[in-house]
């Protein structure tokens, strides 16, 4: 277990239940076993990776049923599960009926924390959760503590709790799912960064949803960091438990009242840490120091600075931290100018939030959009957008619910509707954006959809943009 053991005491002889084979569930399956626990992983698939996973498993003396997630294991005590295993499966129920809990991995991970342990600076929201996380451990090891990025994104959860690595402080990546799987998380200090419709089809309702966001504030110790241009995100701190002395601290866009950061000139500045609020504001860093500085990325490093200066960390952290930060692939991603036009790869804009703040950042727009839906509607996108489009190119499975709202919102705007989601459709949808663009342009993709109607996932989708738009640039040249 390296050099945070923990105690077996708890652990031996307890029969747990592993829900799910794969990112989260192997690795709480050996930690578990380890820990003495009679562990049984159960898993709905029954393919041949899923028999290789389940071999290597029983190899260590783990028991695995594949092809039944439904069946609540004899004695089990507790059930351990994937973030992404429904609410409402059958398995759920029945520990229900039996009193039996349920844990999420990151409840694991909070539960096997030694004595000591890092505390959790963690981030939440529809959007922009991996940007600030990864900004706020930037601004972190800027200042010179031992930090990692962990939970939905880079080091496992219960990698950082158990390995040998000793951290200061960790920046944490919360889900809706794991929220909700996470009962007794508490954090130093949080964020929630917005809040719109997604993943209503897992949680039920958009009530639901929400109120697993709002989890994680609840006792939180220092700050709970809010969106002021997103009401409901303030009306969950109101609605938080906290500890004794937690403040509200607001993240604005525009001019900061006391106790929030905002943008006054270009400039990031603080009026929450500072010793009088309501006539001080704190120099933080420079709108330019961004990047990308497209207005939804300046709100994603308001909340990592907010979270970063309620851990206590210096200003010249939190410059240095955001100078050094570059965002991953895929996320408002310059792939290359063509014939005087501008090719963005925004793959990650998988919901209409997300398509909605990048389609903000530019103007005009020929828009590459389209893919599974997941439930969601256009029109309110649509709407928004409609007077920065040159055109559209609309690819996947729902693209017609786009097309309605095209029609309904932007009648005016030229629509290119490929009906094909073959390997070379991404290639024909960057040459139909490019015939529709003018110099000065910009073609965006950011799909406000789903990617696994035609793609394994949205870097997938993203590399295959990135490749047709180099291999138009090479024709080009």
């Amino acid at each position: 277990m390296g050099s945070r053991e923990v105690s077996n005491q708890d652990w031996q002889g307890k029969h747990v239940t592993v829900a799910g084979l794969g990112v989260s569930g192997i690795p709480a399956a050996k930690v578990l076993h380890g820990l003495g626990a009679v562990v049984t992983v159960v898993n709905d698939g029954d393919d041949e990776r899923s028999r290789a996973q389940a071999a290597e498993l029983e190899a260590q003396g783990i028991a695995v049923r594949l092809g039944d997630g439904a069946t609540l294991p004899e004695s089990t005590e507790l059930i351990v599960t994937a973030p992404g295993w429904q609410p409402h499966k059958p398995l759920f129920t029945a520990a229900a009926e039996a009193g039996v809990p349920v844990w999420g991995d990151v409840e694991l991970a909070w539960r096997l924390r030694g004595p000591g342990a890092a505390p959790w600076l963690a981030v939440t929201g529809t959007n922009g959760k991996t940007t600030t996380v990864r900004m706020l451990a930037s601004i972190l090891e800027a200042a010179g503590l031992r930090t990692a990025a962990v939970g939905n994104i880079g080091v496992s959860l219960l990698d950082a709790v158990l390995g040998d690595e000793e951290y200061d402080v960790l920046a944490v990546e919360l889900s809706s799912y794991q929220l909700h799987w996470a009962p007794s998380l508490r954090a130093h200090s949080a964020a929630v960064l917005n809040l719109a419709p997604d993943h209503l089809d897992w949680h039920g309702s958009m009530a639901a949803y929400v109120a697993d966001k709002g989890r994680i504030y609840e006792g939180n110790r220092v700050a709970c960091v809010y969106n002021a241009a997103d009401p409901a995100t303030e009306d969950l701190v109101r609605e938080a438990d906290v500890e004794e002395g937690c403040r509200a601290i607001g993240f604005t866009l525009n001019t900061p009242g006391p106790s929030q950061l905002g943008v006054v000139d270009g400039i990031l500045v603080d009026r929450a840490f500072v010793a009088n609020r309501q006539k001080q504001a704190q120099e933080l860093a420079e709108v330019k120091d961004i990047d990308p500085p497209a207005p939804h990325n300046i709100a994603n490093a308001l909340a990592a600075a907010a979270l970063a200066r309620a851990f206590g960390v210096e200003p010249a952290a939190v410059r240095d931290g955001l100078r050094a930060f570059r965002p991953d692939p895929h996320r408002i991603e310059h792939v290359a100018n063509v014939a005087g036009v501008a090719y963005i790869d925004d793959s990650k804009a998988t919901n209409t939030h997300a398509a909605e703040a990048s389609l903000a950042a530019y103007d005009p727009i020929v828009w590459i959009a389209g893919g599974l839906a997941k439930g969601a509607t256009f029109d309110e996108l649509v709407t928004g957008a409609a007077g920065r489009l040159r055109g559209v190119v609309l690819i996947g499975r729902d693209r017609e619910l786009i097309r309605e709202a095209l029609t309904r919102h932007a009648p005016e705007v030229p629509v290119v509707d490929l009906d094909r989601t073959d390997t070379g459709a991404m290639s024909e949808a960057v040459r139909e954006a490019a015939r529709l663009a003018r110099p000065g342009d910009t073609v965006l993709m950011a799909p406000a959809c789903a990617s696994m109607d035609m793609f394994v996932n949205y870097n997938k989708r993203g590399e295959a943009f990135a490749d047709a738009v180099r291999a138009l640039a090479a024709e080009s040249a």
